[in-house]
């Protein structure tokens, strides 16, 4: 099967599973219900939780095992999209190519479908069964992830140093937890639930650092020279905000040096895994060519 054929597959496991459980429940006002899906299903690339299939896969397991945490990612990260649009944060009218959810539902509701889709992960998690301490070590990495020490830390420090200059060094900090902390951890639970430990974890921690700051640099590099179009938002967004980027401290022809670098050194963290990290090695290879 081709590395195309592989991942339609994975994103379509991902959309079924989301569009069953996101079903309308009995005492769900319907507006709230409506704005929850209207940002979920979006249109996003289901990047998150197709790591944690991977990241199941290359050690062994099964990815069936691996969905219901897949599946709590990307509602993680579609609430953290949601809050980080609204006025008070980045102040963003277009999110993949359509407004903005407190553009189409209200400031209010919008804060409350992230806050939903925010509970419904842990929901999701939690109602595994059975469950036993790969789960219970999967979701305590998830949540970590997803908190103060990793991606609303580092949303607070994009806030703090809206405007200011800042080093390469606290600029890869900033993102190590804004964008990164939830990428290793989508790669990272699902080894855990596919059975990997020791040595094979630590090398998928640190081909997931890398590739969170690679997907990053990418982002920056997108903003500078993407289309609208295709990307589903403003372009130059970051410069018209005086955010700090990659493309803004150390250059366009800097960044995609970097980006290059950080893509080789992200496939060799996972080279012990012999053929069994093909997917990811393609997968690295995509993200860095990606348009949007």
């Amino acid at each position: 099967m081709s590395f195309e054929s592989k991942l339609a597959e994975k994103r379509e496991l991902i959309e079924s599973f989301l569009k069953r459980y996101m079903q309308s429940k009995e005492g769900v006002p319907g507006k709230i219900q409506r704005a929850m899906e209207y940002s979920l299903f979006a249109g996003g690339k289901r990047l998150r939780p197709i790591l944690t299939l991977a990241g199941c896969e290359i050690c062994g397991g099964q990815s069936l095992q691996a969905v219901p945490f897949a599946c709590a990612v990307e509602m993680i990260h579609t609430y953290s999209l949601i809050h980080d649009d609204l006025p008070a944060m980045d102040n963003d009218d277009y999110r993949r190519g359509k407004p903005t959810n407190h553009k189409v539902f209200g400031e209010g509701i919008a804060v409350l479908a992230g806050d939903g889709l925010l509970n419904c992960a842990f929901e999701l998690m939690l109602g595994v069964t059975p469950f036993d301490e790969r789960c219970l070590r999967a979701a305590r990495l998830i949540a970590g992830a997803g908190g103060r020490e990793g991606m609303i830390g580092g949303q607070v420090l994009d806030l703090e140093n809206e405007g200011k200059e800042m080093s390469i060094g606290d600029l890869k900090e900033m993102h190590k937890k804004k964008t990164g902390a939830l990428i290793c951890a989508s790669l990272l639970s699902g080894a855990l639930i596919g059975g990997c430990s020791g040595k094979e974890l630590s090398c998928i921690r640190g081909f997931g650092e890398k590739l969170g700051l690679a997907f990053q640099i990418q982002d920056d590099i997108l903003d500078v020279t993407g289309e609208k179009e295709v990307l589903g938002k403003d372009i130059g967004s970051d410069a018209s905000k005086n955010k700090p980027t990659y493309v803004s401290i150390i250059g366009l022809d800097e960044s995609r040096k970097m980006l290059e670098s950080l893509t080789a050194e992200a496939k060799n963290c996972i080279k012990g895994f012999g053929d069994g990290a093909l997917f990811l090695k393609q997968l690295t290879d995509y993200l860095m060519v990606r348009e949007f």
